[in-house]
Order: structure tokens, then C-alpha cells, then sequence
């Protein structure tokens, strides 16, 4: 009897923590940025951080910093994608400027939006086919700009679809030729490729985007979170360990998880993989 309670003891934690939720691992690395505000991987998992002030770090996987731009008008800024194959896109509203930089934080064109009749930029970022997907708040119209001439090509009035008293734009991203506006308040917001409504995705969050397989992620304290692109079923996928995370970000193989000051980089479990 006593052999049989001395195994139940050590057997009994092993299987709760079989049964337990999904966690994270080990962290990689830990990446300290001093008011650090927006992270985003690029195609080979490298390491993209703005801070308030507008400077932009690059990070290999590891943790060692690889570049650093510094603008000469600092800005903070609402936009910064890495993802894109060949460039990186930063957006200041403050500034009412864009900049597109390469792979090794060199730049390539830095523009302002008055020349393009864009009023009021609020929200922007990078898309297919040389464009530059624009919220333009003056007019609530959401706005192709094809960055190379610098000109308007399409503008597409929103004020019907959203209501124009309780519009604030927290982000707009474009992923599988879709656009996705985050609206503050009131959920995410699905375009096709030329600006027209598709549906309204019921995920009400401050944090940036995160895709993932037809996914959105996010944090609500120690949980991650999903909800299906597709169907809007939402669901806990797993557990970050920490309730002081403030949002989540995703590459190819790591995922990021962010603080005030840093940077905590894991593989992608799982449990993250198979979302379907």
C-alpha cells in the first residue's frame, strides 16, 4: 500500500500536467528596447522595433542587433511591416509621411501625404502591387495611393458602412489580398482588394493584428486567444505564463511576445501550428 501511495504522489503532477494548458516553452531570447512600441518580423524571422520616438532596430532571432535607423524628423509611428519580401514600410501620423526602407534599414523613399491630396492620414500600410493602403480621415474615405507616382488611384467612401461618431482607425492591414481594419470600439472590418465591404470580424481589441492561418491571435491576460477568419469561432488556444504580456507577434517560425521594454522570442508551439 505504501509503494502504491508513494507512486500515486509522484505519478499524480505528471498527469494534471499532461492534462494542462498549452504553454510556450522556453524562451529563445529576451531583447531589451527602451520604450519600445511596435514589433514585426520579416520573412526569414529577423527582428523589426520601433521605439515612441521613431527609431527602428533590426534583430537577428538570437537577440544581436544587426542595424539601426534613425530619422532625422522623429515621429512616432502607427505603422511598421517587415513582412513584405523586399522592403520595410514605416508610417508616422504625426508627420503625415511613409518611408520604405530595405532589408538593412537603408532608405529607399520617404514621401508625405499632402502631395497625394491626402488630408489626414490616419492609418496605413503596405499592399500588393506597389500600393499603399491609406485612411484618410478627413473625408472617411479609405484610399489606394500608388507609391511610386505618388498619386491617389482609388478612393472608397466608408461612412455608410461605419458609423462616422464612433470611427477611430486603431490599424489597417492587408494579408492574402484582403484588407483588415481595426476600428476602436467596434471590431475588425474585412475588405477585398479594391476597398468593398466584405464582413466584420466581432474581435474588439487595442492590440495590433496578428494573422496566423486564417487566424486572428491576441492576448487576454495570460490567454491566447484566436478567433477563425472564416467562421468567427473563437477560442483559448493556450497559456503565455505571464499576465504582464502586452501584445503578440508572429513570424514564419518564432512568435514574439512584448512588454513594455522588451522583446520575448519562442519557437511557434504547436498548438499554434495546427490552428485549422
Amino acid at each position: 500500500m505504501k509503494i502504491l501511495y508513494s507512486f500515486l504522489l509522484f505519478a499524480l503532477p505528471l498527469v494534471l500536467k499532461s492534462q494542462g494548458k498549452n504553454d510556450l516553452g522556453n524562451v529563445i531570447t529576451e531583447i531589451s528596447v527602451q520604450n519600445l512600441d511596435l514589433v514585426t518580423f520579416d520573412t526569414k524571422d529577423q527582428i523589426f522595433a520601433s521605439t515612441i520616438s521613431g527609431d527602428i532596430y533590426q534583430y537577428h532571432p538570437s537577440g544581436k542587433q544587426l542595424n539601426f535607423y534613425s530619422p532625422t524628423r522623429q515621429g512616432r509611428l502607427q505603422q511598421l511591416e517587415a513582412a513584405w519580401t523586399v522592403n520595410i514600410f514605416s508610417f508616422s501620423a504625426d508627420l503625415q509621411e511613409y518611408k520604405i526602407l530595405d532589408r538593412f534599414l537603408n532608405l529607399l523613399s520617404e514621401n508625405g501625404f499632402f502631395q497625394a491630396n491626402i488630408n489626414l492620414a490616419k492609418a496605413a500600410t503596405l499592399g500588393n502591387n506597389n500600393i499603399i493602403w491609406v485612411w484618410d480621415e478627413s473625408d472617411l474615405n479609405l484610399k489606394i495611393l500608388d507609391y511610386r507616382r505618388n498619386t491617389v488611384t482609388q478612393s472608397q467612401p466608408l461612412n455608410i458602412i461605419l458609423n462616422p461618431d464612433k470611427l477611430e482607425v486603431l490599424e489597417i492591414r492587408e494579408f492574402k489580398n484582403r484588407l483588415f481594419m481595426n476600428v476602436k470600439g467596434e471590431g475588425v472590418f474585412m475588405f477585398d482588394n479594391q476597398g468593398n465591404f466584405i464582413k466584420k470580424i466581432n474581435l474588439v481589441t487595442d492590440q495590433r493584428l496578428c494573422f496566423y492561418n486564417e487566424h486572428l491571435l491576441w492576448l487576454n491576460g495570460e490567454k491566447v486567444m484566436a478567433i477563425s477568419l472564416q467562421n468567427q469561432e473563437t477560442k483559448e488556444i493556450g497559456l503565455t505564463g505571464n499576465d504582464e504580456l502586452e501584445s503578440i507577434s508572429i513570424g514564419q517560425e518564432k512568435i514574439a511576445l512584448l512588454t513594455k521594454n522588451s522583446i520575448k522570442v519562442f519557437d511557434i508551439p504547436d498548438w499554434i501550428k495546427n490552428l485549422k
